[in-house]
Parts: C-alpha cells; sequence; structure tokens
C-alpha cells in the first residue's frame, strides 16, 4: 500500500505544528490569487478598461501563463533543491514585488511584463506548499492538507472583487497594488522566521533526487502534464473573465462586481475541502488510496464539466450565471485537492515538487493557449453576435477540453502506485535511471 511505501514519522503525524504550517501554505495561496486576479477586475471598467481592450487582456493573460510555463519548468526542482522555507520565501518575494511593479505601469505593453514577471515568480507557490504536506503530512492525510492549503485560491478568489471594489473605489488603482504587497511582504517576515522542516523528513529529503530525464521518461509525468493542458484553463476563464463577463453582458458596474463576484468563489471554496475529504473518508473505508484519487478526481471532473456544457440554454440571469460559474469552480478545486498529491503518492517525496513544477508546465502551455483564443473570439464574435453569444462560445469550449482533460487522466495517465525504479533511485539501490 502506498502508506508503507513512503512513511511518515508519527511524531509528525501527531505533531499539532502541521496545522500552522499548512495555515501558512493557506494564505500565501490567498495572497498569490489576491495579486493575480486583482488586475482583472480593476481593468473590468473604469480606466484601466479603456486601457486595455479585450484582445490586450487576452494577450496580457498569455503573458501570464507564458511565464508560468517557463517558470514550472524549474522552480519544483529549485525548491527541492533548496527546501521549503529558502524556496517558498523567495517565490512570495519575487511574486509580491512583481505585483507591487504593476502600480507603475502606463500601457498595455508594461502591464504584459508586469504579468509576466507575477507569473515567473507565482507559479513556485504550488511546488513549495505540496513539498510542505508531504513533509509534514502522511499519504492519507495529503488530500485534505492540500485541500486546505488549495482553498486560499478561492478564497482569494472571493476576497478579491469586494477588496478590490473597495480600494480601487477609494483610494485608485495604483495604491491598491501597492496595499496588496504590502500584505505579500507580512508574510514573507512571518514564514521566515517560524518554518522547520521536521527531523524525521530531514533524513528523507539528503537522498538524492530523481533526475530530469528519468521522471520525463515516465507515462505519469507526460500524461499527468498533458491533462493539466486542457483542465486547469477551466478555472482560469472562471477566474479571469468573470468581472469583465458581468460588465459585458449583465451590465453590471464595479460596485455589483465587488459583492456578485464572490458567490461562484464561496462555492467553489467548499470544493477544495469536500474533495480532500471525501477522498480521505473513501480510503478509511477500505477503498485503495490509487482508486479513491481516481474516483474522486472522475466525480469531481463531471461536476466542473456538466455546467459549462448547459451553462448556455440554463443562464438567464447574473445569479444563474454565478451558479454555473460556481459549480464549475467546485469541481475545479475538488479535483485540484487530489491531483495535488497524485506526485507524492507516485515519486519519492523529495521529487514531489519538482514533478508539480514539470506538470504545470502544461498549466501554462494551456492557460497561454486559450487566453489568447478566447480574447479572440469575444472580440471576433461580439462585434457580430453580441457577448452572450460569444461567452456561450466560450462556456461550452471549455467544457470540451475539460473532457478531454478528464480522459487523458482516465486512460493514459496509468495508476497511481509508487514508481519502483525512482523509489530504488531516491533510496540508493539504482542510479542508472539516466
Amino acid at each position: 500500500m502506498v502508506e508503507n511505501q513512503i512513511p511518515v514519522s508519527p511524531a509528525v503525524r501527531l505533531s499539532g505544528m502541521r496545522w500552522v504550517m499548512v495555515g501558512m501554505a493557506f494564505l500565501a495561496t490567498v495572497l498569490n490569487y489576491v495579486h493575480r486576479l486583482s488586475f482583472n477586475y480593476l481593468s473590468a471598467e473604469g480606466e484601466l478598461r479603456k486601457l486595455i481592450p479585450d484582445d490586450a487582456f487576452g494577450y496580457i493573460g498569455t503573458a501570464f501563463f507564458a511565464a508560468y510555463m517557463i517558470s514550472n519548468a524549474f522552480s519544483g526542482f529549485v525548491i527541492d533543491r533548496l527546501g521549503t522555507r529558502i524556496g517558498y520565501s523567495l517565490c512570495m518575494a519575487f511574486w509580491t514585488t512583481a505585483g507591487l511593479v504593476h502600480a507603475f505601469a502606463a500601457s498595455p505593453l508594461q502591464f504584459g511584463i508586469c504579468r509576466f514577471m507575477l507569473g515567473i515568480g507565482e507559479a513556485g507557490n504550488w511546488p513549495a506548499a505540496i513539498r510542505l504536506t508531504t513533509e509534514w503530512f502522511p499519504p492519507h492525510e495529503r488530500s485534505t492538507a492540500s485541500g486546505i492549503f488549495n482553498s486560499g485560491s478561492a478564497l482569494g478568489a472571493v476576497i478579491v472583487p469586494p477588496l478590490v471594489a473597495m480600494l480601487g473605489v477609494n483610494y485608485g488603482w495604483q495604491a491598491t497594488f501597492i496595499i496588496l504587497a504590502l500584505c505579500g511582504y507580512l508574510w514573507l517576515a512571518i514564514f521566515w522566521f517560524i518554518y522547520y522542516t521536521p527531523k524525521e523528513t530531514q533524513v528523507k529529503q539528503k537522498r538524492p533526487t530523481v533526475p530530469v530525464k528519468a521522471l520525463l521518461k515516465t507515462r505519469f509525468v507526460r500524461m499527468f502534464t498533458l491533462s493539466k493542458t486542457f483542465m486547469d484553463p477551466v478555472w482560469y476563464f472562471v477566474t479571469f473573465w468573470i468581472g469583465r463577463y458581468l460588465v459585458d453582458v449583465h451590465h453590471l458596474e464595479m460596485k455589483q462586481i465587488g459583492w456578485l463576484a464572490m458567490i461562484p468563489f464561496v462555492i467553489a471554496d467548499v470544493g477544495n475541502i469536500a474533495g480532500g475529504y471525501f477522498t480521505q473518508y473513501i480510503i478509511k473505508k477500505g477503498m485503495p488510496i490509487p482508486r479513491a484519487r481516481k474516483v474522486a478526481v472522475t466525480i469531481a471532473s463531471l461536476i466542473m464539466i456538466l455546467p459549462l456544457l448547459i451553462g448556455p440554454f440554463v443562464i438567464s440571469t447574473p445569479i444563474s450565471a454565478l451558479i454555473v460559474f460556481g459549480l464549475a469552480g467546485f469541481g475545479y478545486t475538488a479535483y485540484t485537492a487530489n491531483t495535488l498529491t497524485f506526485p507524492a503518492d507516485v515519486v519519492p517525496p523529495n521529487s514531489a515538487a519538482s514533478v508539480w513544477g514539470m506538470a504545470c508546465v502544461g498549466t501554462g502551455l494551456g492557460g497561454a493557449v486559450f487566453q489568447s483564443v478566447s480574447g479572440i473570439v469575444l472580440k471576433t464574435y461580439a462585434l457580430e453576435m453580441g457577448y452572450h453569444y460569444a461567452y456561450n462560445i466560450l462556456f461550452l469550449g471549455f467544457g470540451v477540453v475539460a473532457l478531454v482533460g478528464l480522459l487523458i487522466m482516465l486512460f493514459l495517465m496509468g495508476p497511481l502506485v509508487p514508481h519502483r525504479d525512482l523509489i530504488r533511485y531516491s533510496e540508493g539501490a539504482d542510479h542508472d535511471l539516466e
């Protein structure tokens, strides 16, 4: 069983500090999304909307995800080598500073550069948080721990609309970016002084990390990366475009968006905890961990896909649209709470961050491609058929894209069991992987 393959000391398992540590990862993820989404809402109307039209907004989103893809190619390996404390701190410092610089941008090109730098820093949050949970939690608890820290993404998305509306209206968009950056620097100071790796885990982290070539040769890593190319852009459709959707289709103002846009992300936040706990529950009932993971991911993915496919036929009011967005978000966060545990299920713990980073190259690629496509679709069809019709194309398109990702995960990725050759290498029994 997987529990016996990657043991965690009882001292770590029982330590109350593990909840403090995952709480810090949760707060980092909140800040990650606050920095990521603040620009999207600030540019939905007003001064920045005039400066940044739909196609430019799509290309700026592509700049972020191109950087996200590039960073994921190396951020996991850097974090695995530097360790959680230094690696996580560097990521936070980089993306917080990139967020601060947004306050001084004055053109779409300059915002694109800022978003590119933000993407470079933000990509490291998930490899670092996965390494943290691998250090502090046993396998059967990791889906719950992952759901906790990843719920920061949905909570950040909940906080951003009213927070940005309040700050933007009262202080202006430049001051908003500065205030948000100060919050990131505060987290950085606290984390630097409190984080440590448990002694029991330090022994495992000293074992050799698996070479890049060996990881890329595994079917699991390749297919996991490909699946994320199709699955993850759904979440970015929800989070990046909802502000403009509410303005363009339902003609809402920023003050209204500030409160209504919270609804989908409150629903999505429940998915993080529900998705992780559901898996833990069926494991306790006797279902093998590999099967439990895939059962949970399948259910969660269908909850994400179906609302998108039927959305164009049932949306008639802002509230019905928000419910569709919310259900899609719930499915995505429940799916993510489980997929965050995949690397530690298959590869040695000291290579889990590397694998997640490699897989998220697919996230960046999919995000870059589909952000540009979304902007082009809206610019093209909104002029001819109106925004309502144009957004319906996106609902259907992202539903189909996510279905492709699920099929890859179910039928091409292989079983979620420890990879014998990689485990042997990490334990020093095999040095011929390359």
